[in-house]
């Protein structure tokens, strides 16, 4: 597998007027891997996929795709290419295809599009797409609407269509949040094969820490614009660095966990509103461990332990406030 990452994020900020939407933003995608990017409605997640996929402008920061920043190319064949090697699939499967258009149409306009095999082959390699991702028989599948097939065939429609293209990155942003649960984990499994067979980097947005754990192999934890702690999926859920980060996980349902004598308890406060926020870590209204730096200064994002990073003075001090006297 290789190591290189296609996609580096570096400084990502947008503020929409008053609302800063995400704030100083940095990871990677590597191929191979699955990145949760996961956080309560309103935390900036979609957002971010939205500035990865070009939709959005960023207000400040760097989006390097194999080394080259395209946060801000304007040239139409720059950005045809990027957005052929980046794709996103989008929330809600019901109004992302055009109903009026059968399947065929939907995976063979970015197979025309893009020029990807010659206009003899496109038939076939619609077939291919569809067999890929477990829609068969796929002639019968090609021939329908969008209205005929169920939420989890069309979100695997998607992800045929993507895949037409053979992008390096894809973007799921929320992918599963409107399907049932029953058919969810169908489309998580999809996702692994994908990115073990295609050596496709996934970024996968959700708010389902359950679903996260299942798929993903790093995670990013998102608060009011922020990523307020990173690292290795399992190291940051079994031992947690960040207070919010505990709390998300404490909201889970799990009998075990109810018992558990160190329970981590919400202080009674507002969430951070992304309108004007103030200086100092925008989870102190709600943290049961905030001591007085936490309304004061910003607390950056410190690598705590090996490859796992926390936005926290208490739990992951940085050497400058650690020489405050």
């Amino acid at each position: 597998m290789s190591a290189v990452a296609p996609l580096e994020v570096r400084g990502l900020t947008k503020h929409f007027a008053r609302v800063h939407a995400v704030d100083d933003v940095s990871f990677e995608l590597r191929p191979g891997t699955v990145t949760a990017l996961v956080g309560e409605s309103g935390s900036g997640k979609s957002t971010v996929a939205r500035l990865l996929a070009r939709l959005h402008d960023p207000t400040d920061g760097s989006v390097l795709f194999e080394g080259d920043d395209v946060a801000r190319v304007r040239r139409r064949r720059k950005v045809l290419r990027y957005r052929s090697q980046v794709q996103l699939i989008f929330q809600d499967p019901f109004d992302s295809l055009n109903p009026v258009k059968t399947v065929r149409h939907h995976i063979e306009r970015p197979l025309r599009i893009h020029k990807m095999v010659p206009s003899g082959q496109v038939e076939e390699r619609v077939h291919e797409l569809l067999r890929s991702v477990g829609l068969v028989p796929p002639h019968e599948i090609a021939a329908k609407y969008p209205h005929e097939l169920s939420g989890g065939q069309r979100q695997r429609v998607a992800l045929a269509r993507v895949l037409a293209v053979e992008p390096k990155v894809i973007l799921a942003d929320e992918p599963t949040s409107m399907l049932d649960v029953s058919i969810r984990i169908g489309i998580l499994n999809l996702m692994m094969r994908l990115k073990q067979e295609h050596e496709i980097a996934f970024l996968f947005v959700t708010h389902d820490l359950a679903s996260a754990r299942y798929v993903a192999d790093d995670v990013l934890v998102m608060y009011a614009g922020q990523i307020v702690e990173r690292g290795p999926i399992e190291d940051v859920l079994a031992s947690p660095l960040h207070p919010y980060t505990r709390l998300l996980l404490a909201a889970v349902p799990d009998p075990a966990k109810r018992l558990r004598a160190d329970r981590i308890q919400e202080r009674k406060g507002l969430a951070a509103a992304a309108v004007d926020p103030p200086e100092g870590c925008r989870f102190v209204s709600r943290c049961p461990l905030a001591i007085d730096v936490c309304s004061q200064v910003t607390p950056p994002l410190v690598e705590a332990r090996p490859r796992q990073s926390a936005r926290c003075h208490v739990t992951a001090p940085s050497a400058l406030i650690e020489r405050t006297p």
